[in-house]
């Protein structure tokens, strides 16, 4: 009996290896898809020039809406984070291990620039290099009224605030209300690059502007959308995790109907 058992445990632990395995695949291609999807449709929505005119809410909201497809579709995947410095809050908030983290940051990265590459094959070369443009589509840049130094604290405060929206989504005290998660952060994206996007472009995510940098071969910048969004991000989860994160508070059994469950029927 002995050598059976230890067979059965044996190949039970090895279908949980397994299966660890595929989620860990799983959340790569969740990432990667997600913002693949991020930054296509999401640059494919700047796209302004003469042929396809454009707007600044336009574009702020399109990214919103991306958002929520995106997060609607892949939040159960992989947690929808399509963002380091969302992956960097969670592992500070203890959701996600270093080395999964990492695997996160991966897929982020080739799914950016999957995504823009294909925005380059779908689309003219008229809306990707606007004539009279200095920057290719979709390539953030700091307004020139502004210093590096400010382009960067307001992609650090923007990007702190949407990492504390992340943070109360991630409460525990939250974990009833999730079922509207992908418009509450579409809308907060949409506001956010609102606000900033005349001055920073908004990016609020190194992958977001790292593909169209690479594909452009333009990194004007490129600096201010790594450093601000990782050291707000850092800062936001830090301070939520120490000063409003709280555990659940248990619910107490209710008498009555515990009562009725002990009544027998016969």
């Amino acid at each position: 009996m002995e050598p059976g058992n230890k067979s059965t445990t044996s190949c039970l632990e090895r279908l949980k290896m397994k299966g660890a395995v595929i989620d860990k695949i799983s959340s790569f291609l969740g990432e990667l898809v997600g913002t693949a999807i991020l930054v296509f449709l999401g640059c494919m929505g700047c796209v302004k020039n003469d042929s396809f005119p454009n707007n600044h809410l336009q574009m702020v909201l399109n990214f919103g809406l991306v958002i929520m497809i995106a997060v609607q579709c892949f939040a159960c995947v992989s947690g929808s984070h399509l963002n380091p410095a969302v992956t960097l809050a969670a592992f500070i908030y203890k959701m996600i291990s270093l080395p999964m983290a990492a695997v996160y940051v991966v897929g982020q990265m080739l799914g950016g620039f999957i995504g823009y590459g294909l925005l380059k094959l779908v689309l003219p070369d008229s809306a990707i290099n606007v004539k009279g443009a200095e920057h290719g589509l979709c390539v953030t840049v700091v307004h020139d009224d502004l210093t590096g130094a400010q382009g960067c604290a307001i992609e650090a405060i923007i990007t702190g605030i949407l990492v504390l929206v992340c943070c109360g989504v991630w409460d525990p005290r939250n974990a009833k209300f999730h079922d509207s998660v992908p418009i509450r952060f579409g809308l907060a994206v949409a506001c956010l690059a609102c606000s900033g996007g005349p001055f920073t472009g908004a990016s609020m995510n190194p992958a977001r502007s790292f593909a169209p940098a690479l594909w452009n071969f333009d990194f004007t910048d490129h600096w201010v959308y790594w450093v601000g969004p990782l050291i707000g991000s850092a800062i936001a989860a830090y301070s939520f995790k120490i000063v409003f994160r709280r555990e659940a508070p248990e619910e107490k059994p209710n008498n009555k109907l515990r009562a009725m469950e002990e009544v027998p029927l016969s």
